[in-house]
């Protein structure tokens, strides 16, 4: 098992797209990403107003654009914000149920913590997210260290040897850097979740499995035991991994609904105002080579449009992150080097 046989293992490294991208989509705030495309939406309209060859001043004075546009703005903000609303709560609401369901989610919360605490060897498992989740990585951080001191190189032949140092390399070293990452990062924010995404358990989990069921013949029992629970503490992240996710996407829709309401009075008010009190050719100047009307126009459509600038700010974040755990445990969805396979087979 070579570098090249196993995905990277953050998720910039997998993602294979340029890390600005990457950064836009996922770590930068959702009020920057916003007002990004807010100013690419005012300079798109501005620069189709003056390459066309009618001038801005004319083509907005003639018949009633304006107020056709700002109609249709005003019925759309309405609409989008309270559907948006709308689907939001039904989403939140499935955290509602009767004394039963509550109590079945807590016994299974409580199953889960428990086993969770048996891998990682203590009497409580964490609390916190962040903590919890450090805890599960240095756990496999520890227990691959354990699985390395129990090798006796002697016993085993080269390729072995040469396989299993390589897995355990790749899992210490990832598992320390997420384990700094986590380091006091705050649930609520991506930090969590981002350092989480940058752990590749279902890599590890699926080579851990196929190294102890195409060698078990040549493992020692002592190798063998340790690399179990390796794997059993691997099988956790999973599950606490969704588990967070589901809470943050939780968390971000709660955010998202609270700060559509807060846009959208400012939006409709300019909109309204636009609609009733804004007429181009009262605006009949230039500036810096833009007529002003043009430039008034743009600016109150960019402000208009800010609840979907908004609104699209965070979903590319929870797409992105969605499209980035499709699948739980050991499958693999991206393309990867298959050669271990091929090489076990």
């Amino acid at each position: 098992m070579s570098e090249t046989d196993q995905p990277g293992d953050t998720m910039r490294e997998r993602a294979g797209r340029p890390g600005w991208l990457l950064y836009l989509l996922l770590e930068a705030d959702r009020w920057l990403v916003a007002g990004l495309l807010s100013a690419v939406l005012f300079l798109t309209v501005v620069g189709a107003g003056l390459v066309h060859p009618v001038p801005a001043q004319t083509l907005l004075t003639t018949g009633d654009p304006v107020e056709t546009l700002f109609q249709a703005l005003v019925t759309g903000i309405i609409t989008a914000v309270t559907l948006v609303l709308t689907l939001s709560q039904l989403v939140l609401s499935q955290e509602l149920g009767a004394v039963g369901d509550q109590r079945d989610r807590m016994e299974g919360a409580m199953a889960f913590r428990e086993d969770a605490a048996d891998v990682i060897g203590t009497a409580v498992s964490p609390a916190e997210p962040s903590a919890f989740l450090r805890s599960l990585v240095r756990a496999t951080d520890e227990q691959a260290r354990d699985v390395e001191d129990a090798l006796d190189t002697g016993a085993l032949d080269e390729e072995l040897t040469e396989l299993l140092s390589t897995y355990l390399d790749s899992i210490t070293g990832n598992a320390e850097a997420v384990t700094a990452q986590l380091e006091g990062a705050t649930f609520g924010e991506f930090d969590v979740l981002k350092a989480a995404l940058n752990y590749n358990y279902s890599w590890k989990l699926y080579a851990g499995r196929r190294i102890r069921e195409a060698y078990a013949d040549q493992l020692p029992e002592d190798v063998g035991e340790r690399l179990d629970r390796l794997t059993r503490t691997l099988r956790l992240f999973g599950p606490a991994r969704e588990h967070f996710k589901t809470l943050y996407f939780q968390w971000e829709l709660s955010n998202l609904s609270r700060t559509l309401l807060y846009v959208s009075i400012p939006a409709l008010a300019v909109t309204i105002s636009s609609l009733l009190f804004v007429n181009p050719a009262d605006f009949a100047g230039v500036t810096l080579g833009v007529a002003n009307s043009l430039l008034l126009v743009s600016a109150a459509v960019t402000v208009s449009m800010l609840p979907f600038t908004l609104l699209l700010s965070y979903i590319l974040r929870i797409v992105t992150v969605t499209k980035r755990t499709l699948s739980i445990g050991p499958f693999i969805l991206r393309d990867t080097d298959r050669s271990v396979d091929v090489e076990w087979e």
